[in-house]
């Protein structure tokens, strides 16, 4: 599948420091979401469906990325 991400409206949390070592992430068409790093805002970016979002954030809501 290929999604334009030519448009995408990147953003950073609004608990990012202001630096660059941030991801951003675009809430695109069909639920899918972006993302990519801001270090290099021309280079590949990850593609989510909303499946796969809701679990990978639920999986950081939980704490279960942790590396302890």
């Amino acid at each position: 599948m290929s999604i334009d991400l030519s448009g995408a409206d990147w953003f950073k949390s609004s608990r990012s420091s202001g630096g660059k070592e941030c991801v951003e992430v675009a809430f695109l068409g069909r639920g899918h979401v972006g993302v990519r790093d801001s270090k290099n805002p021309t280079g590949p970016a990850l593609v989510f469906t909303p499946g796969e979002w809701d679990a990978f954030t639920t999986c950081v809501i939980d704490g279960k990325l942790n590396r302890n």
